[in-house]
């Protein structure tokens, strides 16, 4: 049995990421804010921004796991492009709330995962949804460019370290490409004062050139099931795959 943990599984990529997975039937628990229904899916309903309780919600969620567990997978997929403004107009308690949710849930699960499966020798992996934000600087997104980046560098750290572990956990930071989810949404609602760079997200809409939700879930399933993580480096992007 290959259990598979994703967060911000009400939708987007880690609706369709859910859905697929038990589709192809896999033990699949999904943690969001609000819960969903999915035949073959533990739906747990969480704000991932709380983070003081995240520790001993993963220990749970490991606990509850088949005994023939073969594999364990975290996928750190939760986010939020929120708040768009340029540094010196954006709204501090939304800076907070993205740094939480964005950088410091994916650290603390991770964390807790590592620590909880430290001596399960069979194949474990993390998956952290990273973005081009995180490699490149964008107007306007200060907190999520800036998040993206940590949460990438985060994944060099365990990367390093782990490569001295008794079971090693593979892990990567993943880039998706641009894709047609609420965050896209959120991003054509903003101003252009906030977002010089509004006119071209329209524009990926117009014109077709995002991708869907089920097609990068896809896609994504696919990288997992045939890259040999050890092989990669732990900054990739799923365009290249």
């Amino acid at each position: 049995m290959n259990v598979y943990i994703i967060t911000g599984s009400s939708k987007g990529i880690g609706f369709e990421l859910a859905k697929q997975l038990s589709g192809e039937g896999h033990f699949v628990i999904g943690i969001a804010r609000t819960a969903s229904k999915l035949d073959g899916v533990k739906f747990i309903e969480a704000d991932l921004s709380e983070t003081g309780n995240l520790e001993s919600l993963m220990n749970e969620i490991i606990a509850t796991t088949p005994q023939d567990t073969a594999s364990f997978t975290l996928i750190n997929n939760a986010g939020t492009v929120n708040p768009i403004g340029l540094i010196g107009t954006i709204n501090a308690e939304e800076v907070s709330t993205a740094i939480a949710l964005n950088l410091t849930a994916p650290m603390i699960l991770s964390n807790a995962f590592m620590m909880k499966l430290k001596e399960f020798d069979g194949v474990k992996r993390i998956i952290n949804i990273s973005s081009g934000a995180g490699r490149n600087a964008y107007e306007g997104w200060g907190t999520y460019c800036t998040t993206k980046a940590g949460l990438d560098h985060f994944s060099r750290v365990v990367a390093l370290e782990q490569e001295n572990a008794k079971y090693p956990v593979d892990i990567v930071s993943i880039a998706p490409g641009i894709i047609d989810t609420g965050m896209q949404e959120t991003i054509r609602g903003s101003k252009e004062e906030a977002f010089p760079l509004l006119e071209k997200f329209m524009d990926y809409k117009e014109k077709g050139l995002l991708s869907s939700a089920e097609q990068t879930a896809e896609k994504l399933i696919s990288f997992m099931e045939n890259v040999d993580f050890k092989t990669i480096d732990s900054i990739t992007d799923l365009r290249e795959y």
